[in-house]
């Protein structure tokens, strides 16, 4: 049976009572079997249907319960709460290392876990999959006349050139929210001051603060935003909206996530678990074969100009109660300027 999405009130598959917040939720395969595989995941369903698909496709009579939550929801799941999920998947490679680093998730040394790229796994308990890229979304409408930037100094330029079609019209995470926005900007932040340049002349302008990359494209493509920053290539590339926009790699360099899985201790179905991820790395390595691991921005990079963000324990250094306390203080002086 294809995917079918049922309404959070009446789903039989997911628990009645949870105290983090739900984005999504939908079923998919036998929804009579006994062999439920559940997922929390940050990646919304169109994205990541593809491969469950595909997965189903290799091994019918069982069925994938795939829950939707941002990653800081996701990160309560699970930290907080220890809810039984089966398999974490999260934009948020910092969170997804913090579970791994405090023993909130299994090891996995089997299959196609054995001998991946150094970047690809830590502690073999969280392994990468994607390769995504941080990208600016540009509003075609909107830049009509104007020359795209091709790089944070230059759509500093034009931002603080043109307010009146950018008051109130550029969109970006809010990173109190988002885990992955977090991610994002302290990266940007280590690797230059450029970024809080530009976090100053967006406050300027009023700028609208989002929980979600969807939501940005979405806002682009209908003239509600001119601009989004720090937007998941990788969505903007899938969009039913993209030839209302074009997508812009920054030149001077740009952030690449990787979007990684783990296995909660908490799993009830660690053995269905393991071979779902196994079937999710054939299809990433060598090379991916399933449209969710296509990207054409990244395949026409510059590869000098890519920073991808390493898996492993420096990324808990902002995760850091006293330095995540300053960087949103510092964040919030620069975009608050109401």
């Amino acid at each position: 049976m294809r995917g079918l999405v049922l309404s959070l009130a009446l789903s039989l598959w997911a628990p009645l009572a949870l105290a983090f917040e739900i984005e999504d939720h939908a079923v998919f395969g036998d929804t009579g079997s006994d062999q439920v595989l559940r997922i929390i995941s940050t990646a919304d369903i169109t994205f990541f249907e593809p491969m469950i698909q595909s997965y189903l496709a290799e091994h019918p009579g069982i069925a994938v319960d795939y829950t939707v939550a941002s990653s800081s929801e996701l990160m309560r799941a699970l930290y907080e709460e220890q809810s039984t999920f089966d398999l974490a998947i999260s934009s948020a490679m910092d969170l997804q290392t913090k579970l791994a680093n405090d023993g909130l998730a299994r090891r996995q040394s089997a299959g196609q876990a054995q001998g991946l790229p150094d970047w690809a796994v830590w502690n073999d308990m969280v392994f990468a999959f994607t390769q995504e890229p941080a990208a600016i979304v540009i509003s075609n409408k909107a830049f009509e006349g104007l020359p795209l930037p091709e790089n944070r100094q230059q759509l500093i330029n034009t931002l603080r050139q043109n307010p009146d079609i950018f008051q109130g019209h550029v969109g970006t995470y809010d990173i109190r929210k988002s885990g992955a926005g977090y991610l994002f900007a302290t990266q940007d932040a280590r690797v230059s001051d450029t970024y809080w340049r530009l976090t100053e002349v967006m406050g300027a302008l009023s700028p609208k603060l989002y929980c979600c990359t969807s939501d940005m494209i979405e806002d682009v493509a209908s003239g509600d935003l001119a601009i989004a920053y720090n937007v998941l290539a990788s969505y903007a590339e899938k969009s039913e909206f993209a030839d209302d926009f074009t997508i812009v790699l920054p030149s001077d360099f740009s952030i690449v996530m990787l979007r990684t899985m783990l296995i909660p201790t908490t799993s009830e179905n660690p053995e269905t678990a393991a071979e779902f991820l196994d079937f999710v790395l054939g299809q990433t390595f060598p090379k991916g074969t399933s449209p969710l691991l296509q990207s054409a921005m990244l395949e026409q990079a510059d590869e000098s100009a890519l920073h991808r963000i390493a898996l492993g324990p420096g990324l808990l250094v902002y995760l850091d109660q006293f330095k995540s306390k300053n960087f949103i203080k510092e964040w919030e002086d620069a975009i608050l300027q109401e």
